[in-house]
C-alpha cells in the first residue's frame, strides 16, 4: 500500500462522500448498518467484531506471530492469549463476576494487555487507571470504581499501599515484576498465577471462562476529568472499543481511493506492521487505538520503559518499525534529533500523533524528512473511546490545520449557544454521536445527563467544520490545558494551589511549548504579610499531584487578579504575562 502523502496535481480524483460510500458499500470490509443502540438509531460497522472477546478470540489466526516487544523480551500472540485466558481464571476463583471492576496501574508491560484481557475475559469492567497519579488519586480511582481487584506494578503498589484502607471494596491486589512482602493478605505476586512473560508460551492450552458477553455490555472505565476537578470515569460498551478497534486502515484506503489507486485485498503474508508505542496504554489511544487496532491487524506493538529519543530511534530500526508517534512531541523530538541520521528509519510508513495541538509546521516537517511516510492526525476524546476523526497524507498535508472527516460510523456538527446547528465555516461548540461514544459517566448522573444530551456528547470543544465535513478545533470550552497528550484541568491544579497557606488568588493558564504543544503556568496573590517562592509553590503541587501537572512557571502577583464584572478570572489577560502576542 502506497502512503506517500506528496500532492500530485490530479489529487483528489474522488470526493471525500464518494470514497466513503464505497468503503461501506455492501460486501466490503468496512460496511455499515444501522442498529437502535440505548433508543438511538446509530451506524455501526456491520463485520467488525462485536465485542473485545471476540476480537481477542479473532487472534488465534496469529499463532506464534510477536505481539509485543519488550525490552529483550518477546511475546507471541499465542503466549499472550494463554497468559489472558490463566488469568480470567484465577480472576474468576477470585470472585469476580459479570460487571465487577478489575483496576489496572502500571506502567507499559507486557502485563498490561493480559492484565487488560483477562479481566475482559472474566466478565469484568477494566478500569486503567493513569500511572502518573500520586497515591491519593490512585485511591480516588479505586474507591469511585469500587474495584474488587487491581493488577498493578512494584511502583503503584508502593503509592497505594498506605492508601488501601480507603479502597473498602478491593480485596486482592496482584503486583507484577516484584518479590517484596508487604504484610497484607490482600497482596499476591502475578507471577504466582502467570509466571514471567518467558514463561507465558508453556502455559496450558485452555477455553475462557464461559461468560456471556453482549456488545452493549460495559468494558471499560477510563478516567478523565472535568471542570469540577475531581475526574469521571468515561463508562464505555464492547461495541465502543471494537468500533474503534476495527478502523485503523479506514482513513489509509480512504486516501488510496482518493489517489485513484485501487484498494488491494487483504493479504495475510503481508509483512507484519509493527508500532512504536511512546504513550501509555492507560490512555485511550494507547489501549483503544494502538492496542486493540495492533490486536485487530494482528501487528507488533513496541514497547519503551520511558520514552527516550535515541532509544526510540534504534527500536524503529531494530524492529523495522512502521509506525511511531502517539502526540506532537514524540513526532518533534525524532524530526530535530541531530543524531537521527545514523539511524535507519526507512520503515516507517506512518508518523500519527494526537491529543495535543500540532502546529502546519510539524506536517511540512514529515513530509521533507520522510518522504514515504505519511503524517497522520486525528481527533477524539476519553469518551469517544480515542479516535472520532481521521486524517492522513494527502488530505492532512492539504489541511494541516484540521483534524479531519468523521469516520462513517460517526456524526458531528457545530452548534451555537441555543443548541442550533451552524452552517459550514460557522464557530460553535462541537457535538458528536455514534458507536464509539461512551454511555455515561461512572455513578454521575448529573454530568451524564450535562454532557450527554439526546443521544450527543457535547464535546466543550470550539470548532468548525468546512463543507465537505472537516473538522477544525479553535479552542476549549472546558478550562483545560494539554501537556503532551496528558489533560490538565486548571481548577485541579488551582485548587491545590489555594491549600497553600500563603495564597489569595491563584489562575492557571496553558503557554506555548513548541514540541507538547502546551504546559501550564499558574500567576497567584499572596495574603497581605505572607511570603512564598516560586519553587517553593511548585514542591506545594508537586507533593500532591502528578508531576505533569505542576506549573513549569508562577509568577506572583502583587494584587488581585484581573476579573471581569462577573467575577470571573480574566485569563486571557494572564496569558499575556507569559507570552505579550498571546
Amino acid at each position: 500500500m502506497s502512503s506517500n502523502p506528496q500532492v500530485a496535481g490530479t489529487w483528489p480524483v474522488m470526493s471525500l462522500a464518494e470514497a466513503h460510500a464505497r468503503l461501506t458499500a455492501p460486501g466490503s470490509p468496512f460496511e455499515t448498518e444501522s442498529r437502535v443502540i440505548r433508543g438511538i438509531p446509530t451506524t455501526v460497522w456491520k463485520h467488525a467484531p462485536a465485542t473485545l472477546c471476540d476480537l481477542f478470540h479473532a487472534t488465534s489466526a496469529f499463532g506464534e506471530r510477536t505481539f509485543v516487544v519488550y525490552e529483550d523480551e518477546r511475546v507471541s500472540y499465542d503466549a499472550f492469549r494463554r497468559a489472558a485466558i490463566a488469568l480470567a481464571h484465577a480472576l474468576v476463583r477470585d470472585g469476580v463476576r459479570k460487571g465487577d471492576r478489575v483496576a489496572l496501574a502500571m506502567r507499559n508491560l507486557p502485563e498490561w494487555p493480559v492484565a487488560f484481557y483477562g479481566a475482559l475475559l472474566a466478565g469484568a469492567i477494566v478500569t486503567p487507571l493513569n500511572a502518573w497519579w500520586t497515591g491519593a488519586e490512585l485511591e480516588y480511582g479505586l474507591a469511585d470504581s469500587g474495584s474488587r481487584v487491581a493488577i498493578v506494578d512494584a511502583e503503584r503498589l508502593d503509592r497505594i499501599l498506605e492508601h488501601l484502607p480507603g479502597c473498602p471494596a478491593l480485596e486482592r491486589v496482584y503486583v507484577s515484576r516484584t518479590g517484596a512482602a508487604t504484610g497484607d493478605a490482600r497482596v499476591a505476586a502475578l507471577e504466582s498465577v502467570i509466571g514471567t512473560s518467558a514463561d507465558w508460551a508453556a502455559l496450558p492450552q485452555q477455553s475462557p471462562p464461559q461468560v456471556g458477553i453482549d456488545p452493549e455490555d460495559d468494558a471499560t472505565i477510563f478516567y478523565t476529568s472535568g471542570t469540577t476537578g475531581k475526574p469521571k470515569g468515561a463508562l464505555g460498551t464492547h461495541r465502543n472499543a471494537a468500533t474503534v478497534a476495527a478502523a485503523g486502515s479506514f482513513s489509509p484506503l480512504r486516501n488510496l481511493l482518493r489517489r485513484g489507486e485501487p484498494v488491494p485485498a487483504p493479504d495475510p503474508a503481508a509483512p507484519q506492521k509493527a508500532m512504536l508505542l511512546a504513550v501509555p496504554f492507560f490512555h485511550v489511544t494507547g489501549c483503544m487505538a494502538v492496542l486493540n487496532g495492533a490486536l485487530a491487524a494482528g501487528g507488533k506493538v513496541v514497547l519503551m520503559h520511558r520514552w527516550d529519543t535515541l532509544r526510540g530511534m534504534a527500536l524503529i530500526e531494530r524492529e523495522r518499525c512502521t509506525a511511531a508517534g502517539g502526540v506532537p512531541t514524540i513526532a518533534w523530538q525524532i524530526l530535530e534529533h541531530p543524531e537521527r541520521t545514523r539511524f535507519d528509519l526507512s520503515s516507517l510508513e506512518n508518523v500519527n500523533y494526537g491529543g495535543a495541538p500540532a502546529s502546519p509546521e510539524l506536517v511540512r516537517r514529515i513530509v521533507d524528512v520522510f518522504p514515504m511516510a505519511a503524517p497522520g492526525i486525528g481527533w477524539g476524546m476519553t469518551e469517544t473511546s480515542s479516535t472520532f476523526t481521521s486524517h492522513s497524507a494527502e488530505e492532512y498535508v492539504l489541511r494541516p490545520d484540521s483534524s479531519g472527516p468523521a469516520l462513517p460510523i460517526g456524526e458531528m456538527k457545530v452548534v451555537d449557544g441555543g443548541g442550533q446547528a451552524l452552517p459550514p465555516g460557522e464557530t460553535g461548540e462541537l457535538l458528536v454521536r455514534g458507536a464509539n461514544v461512551v454511555r455515561g459517566y461512572w455513578n454521575k448522573p448529573e454530568a451524564t445527563a450535562q454532557t450527554f444530551v439526546d443521544g450527543w456528547l457535547r464535546t466543550g470543544d470550539i470548532a468548525r467544520m468546512d463543507e465537505e465535513g472537516y473538522v477544525y478545533i479553535v479552542d476549549r470550552m472546558k478550562d483545560m490545558l494539554i501537556r503532551g497528550g496528558e489533560n490538565i484541568y486548571c481548577i485541579e491544579v488551582e485548587s491545590t494551589l489555594y491549600e497553600h497557606p500563603a495564597v489569595m488568588d491563584a489562575a492557571v493558564v496553558g503557554i506555548a511549548h513548541k514540541t507538547l504543544g502546551e504546559e501550564p503556568a499558574a500567576v497567584v496573590s499572596l495574603k497581605p504579610g505572607m511570603q512564598a517562592t516560586e519553587a517553593g509553590l511548585q514542591d506545594f503541587v508537586r507533593e500532591r499531584l502528578a508531576a505533569f501537572k505542576v506549573p513549569v512557571r508562577i509568577l506572583l502577583y502583587q494584587e488581585m487578579l484581573p476579573r471581569n464584572a462577573n467575577g470571573k478570572i480574566l485569563k486571557s489577560n494572564l496569558r499575556k504575562l507569559f507570552d505579550p502576542a498571546a
